[in-house]
């Protein structure tokens, strides 16, 4: 009866072993990094920026400290400014940028300070909630130099 028992298992497990080349192996997606973002402790914006991040695979982890020393530590001119200011990959994050421009700024690693959307722009991420009623302003997000100038690294209409 033991032989019989060994036999099925020894069988069973050659049919699994057979059938494992037959599963399609799935590529592990590398984790993205950390976003850390400072920001005031009561602006919504932020906090519906941070959701919208969450929902594109980021973590965030955010400090009620405001985003002014933040700012400036990363060197982000105040002409930039807006109301948080996020580092992730070595890049400083400044206002409203779309989860979609971090990502091809991660993938693309440009010589640059980082990314921003200066002011808060209705219709960008963090900025989109109902109580804009739909409104969507034309904004682009810029690529912060070292040199200190900006470029246009994506349009939004």
């Amino acid at each position: 009866m033991t032989r019989s028992r060994d036999r099925r298992r020894l069988l069973l497990a050659s049919l699994v072993a057979a059938a494992l080349p037959a599963i399609p192996a799935r590529a592990a997606k590398p984790a993205l990094p950390v976003v850390e973002v400072w920001k005031g402790p009561a602006c919504g914006c932020c906090k519906d920026w941070i959701k919208h991040l969450e929902a594109n695979g980021f973590t965030v982890r955010s400090f009620d400290s405001g985003n002014t020393d933040a700012r400036a530590r990363l060197g982000v001119a105040l002409d930039y400014g807006s109301c948080h200011t996020a580092q992730v990959g070595g890049y400083a994050i400044e206002g409203h940028v779309p989860a979609r421009e971090i990502l091809r700024l991660l993938r693309e690693r440009p010589r640059a300070i980082g990314l921003a959307v200066p002011g808060m722009p209705v219709g960008s991420p963090g900025m989109d909630g109902p109580e804009y009623g739909g409104r969507k302003d034309p904004y682009q997000v810029l690529l912060l130099g070292h040199d200190g100038g900006s470029r246009v690294y994506q349009r939004y209409a």
